[in-house]
């Protein structure tokens, strides 16, 4: 009936591969993946930061983990229709400098009340939101979503259109 993938940030896994509809239906990130600090590339590409960008150490290795942890859970959510758990299993994703850096599409979703959970309520909400979105998808409403084909190709650029046109360009 189920199963749980257990893998490592930066990782074979953490990239290229979707975990998409009922391949998987949640991520629990433990941690923050910070890079190996000791590295001489990173040491390196760090010093050249600062020297000509004037970016600080920890801000750049801040923004590079939570960008890590963003690619991690985004496996889950592959497109508009599909749905999924995000957890983030560490206190420190609730400090102010690290959740602001955290991309758009997941904080729409991190209120106050999604935020220092107890394991109680934490459960809860899990299971409040998988009966709701077990529920049949009303196709009207999904309708409104999703567009058309004749939207899709209105929105296309002419570089698009002319190779569906065999090489011809739209205007042709």
């Amino acid at each position: 009936r189920g199963a749980v993938f257990l893998s490592v940030a930066r990782g074979k896994v953490s990239e290229g591969i979707n975990f998409d509809r009922h391949y998987g239906r949640a991520v629990i990130m433990f941690g923050v993946p910070f890079q190996y600090t000791l590295s001489h590339i990173l040491r390196a590409r760090l010093e050249y930061l600062q020297t000509h960008y004037q970016i600080r150490e920890q801000d750049f290795l801040n923004f590079d983990a939570l960008r890590q942890a963003s690619q991690c859970v985004g496996r889950v959510i592959r497109s508009k229709i599909d749905y999924g758990l995000m957890i983030f299993a560490d206190s420190r994703y609730n400090r102010h400098d690290k959740r602001t850096k955290l991309p758009k599409w997941i904080l729409q979703f991190l209120g106050d009340g999604q935020l220092n959970l107890s394991t109680d309520t934490a459960i809860a909400q899990v299971k409040h939101f998988l009966r709701i979105m077990a529920q049949p998808v009303d196709q009207t409403a999904l309708k409104q979503v999703l567009l058309t084909l004749e939207e899709v190709e209105v929105m296309s650029p002419p570089i698009v259109r002319s190779f569906e046109n065999g090489g011809q360009h739209a205007g042709s």
